[in-house]
């Protein structure tokens, strides 16, 4: 094609077309660069290279099929997961959505905290920092829910590592009927650790009132944190550069590290195998397998090893794992909070040999809507609609998964095939428009939303315009202007959602703790259920 020559100035310019084509060049060049660095800089500190390093490089364009809702829901106009933003101007996401997952109680309180934990009939709600000191009961809100449709706020726990924010480590070990946090007061923290007896739900005891407190912290580093399964020690995982510890809490209350390393680019969530040898660790891109049998056996000087890593550029920023098992094979579900890489599941009978088994994808999450996705979540702050935390209704042959997804609510999966992956519920709860951090001084939501631009879409955003797949014009809305000062237009959930029976347990950042109940037409509880978030 050859130019076009303005006849006023005697200057030639480009096509639009023309221009058009080189800026995606462009754009594909820098994106497809970028995401190259951001996978090498991960698979560089991810495994040596005597350990098995595995990319899978396709990005998934299906989304499960659609739940099919059933009377009394009030479904997603459009497409699946999606707030749009003219819902969010006009005030119609205040209403909620909801389809074969209803609500049966709720109890805001000053807001959800990032990741909060439940145990029997109560849920502990997540601290965050500096906002939960500002409230009636500062800590971490213990929450009951003997009656779900009448759930209340019963107490609070205030040790240091409580007031100090839990973040992401706020967890259970049901074997112990224990409950540990350590203090994060923003993205990172150190030295603060507290663990619990949580026998009666509603009354729970701080067992290490000497070790891990203010005047006794202990040397780690966190962001986020988890248990063995059979509650001996408890992990916790430094954001950057990737430092986990192994904190033994055999006896509750002298906790004390016994193994520290770096093992990661970026060390975030986990889930580990039932017999508490095997860590699926969270990375930039992906998970690193790590051999912690050493320090599950409680070696003299145990030694962690890289056994195996696992990359990808569908998704970023991966968050946890859940091991399970299913039809006698063993199997990890991990989830990707940023990048909609959606969640993802790999067989892992040869953990150095993993199998890509599926992916479950939103319509909001497939790379041609990926520019919807950043018109409706414009002026929604940093996160937009990925999954944060899941939770299966049972370790072995589980027939459901349930995630929370940010701004897409709480989904429910039927996962009994998975060549066969379905939605059969969400609820996304109402948005709480006006809310200010006078009012939800613990949610992470109001207090981010000075941001309005969902920024931890960017890499994969960049990737889709660069392909061809998402259309800058497509990412203009009536929103476009909300760069400052974003509206609370919906609600993040981030928090694990956890079965009980028909039901689940879940806390969202600004509507704080919900109750919800499964229609029966969509599930049946299996008679062994045992929810479960690895």
């Amino acid at each position: 094609m050859t130019p076009e020559r303005l006849e006023s100035s005697g200057k030639t310019r480009t096509p639009r077309k023309t221009r058009a084509t080189a800026l995606r060049r462009r754009m594909h060049a820098a994106t497809c660069l970028l995401a190259g660095a951001t996978l090498a800089s991960t698979m560089l500190v991810a495994a040596p290279a005597n350990a098995g390093n595995h990319w899978f490089t396709d990005i998934s364009e299906t989304a499960v099929p659609k739940a099919e809702c059933g009377p009394g829901s009030l479904p997603e106009p459009g497409l699946q997961g999606d707030v749009s933003a003219e819902d969010r101007l006009s005030g119609r996401s205040k209403r909620g959505y909801h389809c074969n997952l209803t609500k049966l109680g709720n109890v805001t309180g000053g807001g959800g905290g990032i990741v909060s934990a439940s145990f029997e009939h109560c849920s502990y709600t997540g601290s965050l920092f500096p906002g939960n000191n500002f409230m009636p009961q500062p800590g971490v809100g213990i929450v009951s829910a003997k009656d779900p449709r009448k759930p209340r706020i019963v107490g609070s726990l205030t040790d240091t590592a409580m007031r100090a924010g839990t973040w992401e480590t706020l967890k259970v070990n049901k074997k112990r009927k224990l409950l540990a946090a350590t203090g994060v007061p923003f993205v990172w923290g150190a030295g603060f650790f507290a663990v619990y007896d949580i026998s009666d739900c509603e009354r729970p005891k701080l067992l290490n009132a000497r070790g891990g407190g203010l005047a006794h912290p202990i040397p780690f580093t966190s962001h986020e944190g988890g248990w063995s399964p059979d509650g001996r020690t408890y992990w916790a995982s430094g954001i950057a550069p990737g430092h986990l510890s192994a904190i033994d809490v055999s006896d509750p209350r002298n906790p004390r590290v016994i193994w520290q390393g770096l093992h990661s680019f970026l060390g975030h969530g986990f889930g580990i195998s039932p017999d508490g040898n095997r860590m699926y660790l969270s990375n930039m891109m992906g998970i690193t397998i790590l051999d912690i049998s050493a320090v599950q056996r409680r070696d003299p000087y145990p030694q962690v090893r890289h056994v195996a890593a696992y990359h990808w550029p569908d998704g970023q920023l991966n968050q946890h794992s859940i091991p399970i098992t299913h039809g006698g094979k063993p199997y990890v579900i991990t989830a990707d909070e940023g990048g909609s890489g959606g969640v993802k599941i790999f067989d892992v009978t040869r953990v150095d040999k993993p199998r890509y088994a599926a992916q479950l994808k939103l319509e909001i999450n497939l790379p041609e809507h990926l520019d919807t996705q950043f018109r409706s979540s414009m002026g929604g702050s940093l996160f937009g609609s990925n999954p944060h935390y899941c939770a299966v209704d049972r370790p072995t042959d589980p027939t459901a998964l349930a995630c929370s997804w940010e701004s897409s609510g709480i989904r429910v999966f039927d996962i009994r095939d998975l060549d066969r992956i379905r939605e059969i519920a969400y609820y996304n709860p109402p948005a709480q428009k006006g809310a200010t951090v006078l009012t939800r001084p613990n949610s992470p939501h109001v207090v981010a939303s000075i941001i309005g631009v969902p920024a931890i879409e960017f890499l994969s955003l960049g990737m889709s315009l660069a392909n061809g797949r998402a259309k800058l014009n497509e990412m203009v809305g009536p929103r476009a202007g909300m760069v400052v000062g974003g509206d609370v237009s919906t609600d993040w959930c981030f928090s694990p959602p956890e079965f009980r029976g028909n039901k689940i347990f879940v806390t969202c950042g600004d509507g704080g703790f919900y109750a919800l109940e499964l229609s029966s037409r969509v599930y049946t509880p299996p008679p062994d259920q045992d929810s479960y978030l690895g």
